[in-house]
Formats: structure tokens, C-alpha cells, sequence
């Protein structure tokens, strides 16, 4: 298979592609960046948590 074929594929295979709408886009961001938030406080918390808990019974 050659490049330029492979290319000519893959294009035709992207029209085939169910795009979301730019609304829907916009919320699956908003979504993606909500949860990582979340995620990076339930994680320093922890981190902190045990950081404390470390630090007095090893030092």
C-alpha cells in the first residue's frame, strides 16, 4: 500500500466520522477539566494527609 493511497483512505474515512457538535464539545470539556480538578484535590489532599501522619511518626 502506498502513501499517497493510504492518505486518500484515511480521508475518506474521516468523512464517515460522527463529529460532535461544537456545543457538545464544549461540554465534554467542561466535564474533562470539572473531573481533573477534583481529582488533583482528592489527590494533594491525600498526599498532605499522609505527609502529615509520616512526619510524626518518623521524625
Amino acid at each position: 500500500m502506498s502513501l499517497i493511497t493510504y492518505l486518500k483512505d484515511t480521508q475518506g474515512e474521516l468523512k464517515h466520522v460522527s463529529w460532535p457538535t461544537r456545543n457538545q464539545t464544549i461540554a465534554f470539556t467542561i466535564v474533562v477539566v470539572v473531573i481533573s480538578v477534583f481529582v488533583s484535590f482528592f489527590l494533594g489532599f491525600f498526599d498532605y494527609l499522609f505527609k502529615m501522619i509520616l512526619e510524626k511518626f518518623v521524625v
